[in-house]
């Protein structure tokens, strides 16, 4: 009896999760085994981390339980740190091997799919790493929530104007879609919070956005890009464009037109990088470091490898101008894990393969609750139906009829009662009043 073929998927995100979840559909008894390999038990639906951080979403609802979803697959969580396709072996680092001081294990495979996604790509900006804030994960988002929300309990309580004003000015470096829609929700957020205050007003809280380049959201379109820069100025946002961050040293964010801004807070947005794995593998990457695929998603001249999504440079077959390749988004990723798990499918089976082919139908971003801009298909949306649009497109993307139904339950909620503003940094910590009680001998609420 033939043994079952063994498909390794490292990564749990878009590509992964919605390849194995499509594989362990359409599999036939007997004919593979799929081992899923991510440092997280659960997929983070990115889209929906600006809501999250303002408080429209809970935070179990952005991420998807990856073995709840995939009960048919072996959900491995740890990190691969090597591959060597050459052997069909990747080498897997686990909280286990890490703790039984075994260090790693190496897992064989068939099929190889890597789907790692991407990291937040960083400059050497003086004190960036010291002071700076990313927004790519569930984690981030809520900690970010928490965050501005205790510099507005540090901004009533203070009588020290220079830590007031340090503490009510947010700086958000990047005009994206992370960076603009992280901005705008939690700019609504805060200035709805800022009614319960006694002394904080909407018209304290001083917000500014630094984009190197001459537009934001450049995936939208020139004019609905106008538009939402428009808007945020109308709301009293700073936007700086053609400017870059110099430093932010001591808390201060030195911008490139000689502008000084004393902030407690200052997120990073300015785009991402190939995960380090894609350069601990003997496959072959292009000059920004992603993996070279044809348009049938395999790794080029290498068989048995694929790859999708952030981590892989595959052509565009729809676009007019020769050379192009797949944005890597949200878009892209979904569609290509259908086609992916179809091509795997087809490779086991000896049936031929399907090249990925998607016209780029347009883009929405969210402005805050009730805002928006979008250009789907030549139409141009701005304001309500914008925004009810990216809530639409992105409710029928989160994979699941659960998850579906919560997000949709909570978005009904949220809209029949006022938002919750409490921080609950402490969780961030949570052994702290433990730890302290035990130091001290006594409760910390003993006097």
């Amino acid at each position: 009896m033939k043994e079952p073929a063994r498909i390794l998927i490292v990564g749990g995100g878009y590509v992964g999760m919605y390849t194995a979840l499509r594989l362990q559909r359409k599999l036939r008894r007997g004919e593979a085994h799929v081992i899923v390999i991510d440092p997280e038990p659960y997929m983070t639906y990115q889209p929906f981390l600006p809501e999250a951080a303002a408080g429209s979403i809970s935070p179990r609802h952005v991420v998807v339980p990856l073995r709840r979803t995939l009960p048919k697959c072996q959900v491995v969580i740890g990190e691969a740190t090597s591959v060597d396709h050459a052997k069909r072996t990747a080498t897997i680092s686990t909280l286990a091997t890490r703790e039984d001081g075994t260090g790693a294990i190496e897992v064989h495979y068939d099929e190889l799919i890597l789907a790692p996604g991407s990291i937040s790509r960083t400059l050497p900006v003086p004190g960036l790493a010291e002071h700076g804030i990313g927004f790519k994960t569930v984690e981030e988002a809520i900690g970010l929530r928490n965050h501005v929300l205790e510099q507005m309990d540090i901004a009533s309580s203070t009588r020290d104007p220079d830590v007031r004003d340090a503490a009510l000015t947010f700086v958000f470096v990047g005009g994206g879609y992370a960076g603009v829609e992280a901005l705008a929700e939690l700019e609504d957020m805060a200035r709805y919070a800022a009614r319960y205050y006694h002394n904080v007003r909407p018209d304290d809280l001083k917000f500014v956005l630094v984009e190197a380049s001459g537009r934001i959201l450049p995936e939208v379109g020139e004019e609905m890009g106008r538009y939402a820069l428009r808007e945020l100025r109308g709301r009293n946002i700073d936007v700086r464009l053609d400017t870059r961050l110099d430093s932010c040293v001591d808390r201060i964010a030195v911008l490139s037109d000689g502008s000084r801004f004393p902030t407690r807070t200052l997120v990073w947005t300015a785009g991402v990088k190939p995960h380090p794995i894609l350069a601990a593998t003997d496959l072959p990457l292009d000059g920004r470091g992603r993996l070279k695929c044809t348009a049938a998603l395999t790794v080029a001249g290498v068989e048995h490898a694929w790859a999708a999504g952030d981590a892989a440079a595959v052509p565009d077959v729809t676009a007019e101008e020769p050379g192009k390749e797949c944005a890597p988004n949200a878009q892209h990723a979904v569609r290509q894990s259908k086609v992916l798990a179809r091509n795997v499918l087809a490779s086991l089976r000896g049936e031929p393969l399907k090249d990925y082919a998607h016209k780029y139908v347009g883009s929405v971003a969210s402005l805050g609750l009730h805002k928006g801009v979008a250009q789907v298909y030549g139409k141009k949306l701005k304001g309500y139906p914008a925004w009810f649009m990216h809530r639409a497109y992105h409710l029928s993307r989160i994979p699941t009829f659960n998850r579906k139904a919560r997000v949709l339950a909570e978005w009904t909620l949220t809209g029949l009662f006022k938002r919750e503003i409490v921080s609950l940094g402490s969780l961030e910590n949570p052994r702290a009043e433990f730890e302290l009680a035990a130091d001290t001998g006594r409760h910390p609420e003993a006097s």
